[in-house]
């Protein structure tokens, strides 16, 4: 470890703050993980945890927890607008060494992991950051002003503790033209708990996923339209305009989520800012480097974490620590990102055509490995 322990702010209760704050706080750091929120959030889609960050967690002791809430899906079924299934993809990677969880499950686990070491703030913000003399002044939304060696920003794509660095989000987050919207759904009889069924219209994909017991529908979709993602009246006009008109279940499903009251809704976007640190304020997870469009961002937030702690453990000084930082993890999401186009037509393709062409692309690879594997 380095010699001083550092006293840290983390903004986010999410998945990289605590893991950061779980890591920082068993080295001897002094952490405060301040949350807007009154607690761990219930929404958002699932989320894998699969090699590196399999071994964060593994490290911290949660896997037992983990794979307790864990979902059992190991495909995603493509049906037509009947239900019959016209392609499939495997979604599993490793037997035993990845996890696929609720969100809330994830960071709750987090949380629990860190409350040893560290302290956490729920129900405020930082209000203002006021850089100088080696660390930083916080002031806050409720309580009293305070100071840092370091601020964390890992309060997600639209991070405010970032505008107050570096400035409006506009040079920093550019909208991919895409959009995913879920809520909870009742169980369907005949559903499979192993199994994510999707349908596909041109530019519109709609998918439920079983969960644990809960399932939850998914609508991912193309539009070029510009709606702010909590004005509820302008999210559900879009969807209703983009799934009015479909078959399979998406009425029942889109009725499901404009009569709900827990829903989430968010642009996909990709986040690129042209450093990780501004003197003694740092981004981390989402708030630095949004990676992927469905589900792995909670792998990169936690190796981030990780990656992040390490060198601040191992240098004397902040600004070495967070260069290193940056250098390492910006190759481990480059990958990432590389990956989004390909996913995102994979799952949404644009055009009739593109659907055809991917269905009959995963057959073929159903077929050949079938032929590898012999009688």
């Amino acid at each position: 470890m380095r010699r001083r322990p550092l006293r840290v702010l983390v903004s986010g209760a999410g998945i990289a703050g605590p893991t950061l704050a779980a890591l920082l706080g068993r080295s001897g750091h002094q952490v405060l993980v301040v949350e807007r929120d009154q607690g761990v959030r219930s929404s958002g889609g699932p989320v894998d945890v699969r090699g590196p960050a399999f071994d964060v967690v593994e490290g911290l002791g949660l896997v037992p927890r983990l794979a307790e809430v864990a979902t059992s899906v190991r495909e995603v079924a493509f049906v037509d607008e009947s239900g019959d299934r016209v392609a499939a993809l495997g979604t599993r990677r490793s037997a035993d060494r990845e996890l696929e969880l609720a969100r809330a499950d994830l960071s709750a686990a987090l949380v629990e992991a860190a409350g040893p070491v560290a302290e956490f703030r729920f129900g405020d913000a930082v209000a203002g950051l006021r850089p100088g003399g080696g660390g930083v002044q916080v002031a806050f939304e409720r309580s009293g002003p305070e100071r840092f060696d370091l601020v964390v920003a890992a309060d997600g794509v639209h991070s405010h503790v970032r505008r107050l660095s570096y400035g409006p989000e506009a040079g920093l987050v550019r909208p991919l033209g895409m959009y995913v919207a879920t809520v909870r759904v009742p169980a369907v009889v005949g559903d499979r708990g192993d199994t994510v069924l999707m349908h596909n219209a041109p530019g519109a994909a709609t998918a439920v996923h079983p969960g644990t017991g809960s399932p939850g529908a998914a609508f991912m979709f193309r539009s070029a339209r510009r709606v702010d993602p909590g004005d509820r009246a302008a999210t559900g006009d879009l969807l209703s305009r983009v799934y009015g008109s479909l078959g399979w279940r998406v009425p029942e499903l889109l009725a499901a989520y404009l009569a709900a009251d827990d829903t989430y809704f968010d642009a996909v976007c990709r986040v690129r800012t042209p450093t990780w640190s501004r003197g003694p304020v740092a981004l981390l997870g989402d708030a630095a480097s949004c990676v992927t469009l469905f589900g792995e961002g909670s792998t990169a937030a936690v190796v981030g974490a990780r990656t992040l702690a390490r060198a601040l453990d191992s240098s004397d000084e902040v600004s070495t620590a967070l260069a290193r930082y940056e250098t390492e993890h910006r190759r481990f999401v480059a990958r990432g990102q590389r990956a989004v186009p390909v996913v995102s037509h994979l799952l949404v393709p644009a055009t009739r055509t593109g659907i055809r062409v991917r269905n009959a692309a995963l057959r073929l690879a159903v077929r050949r490995r079938a032929h590898r594997a012999g009688p």
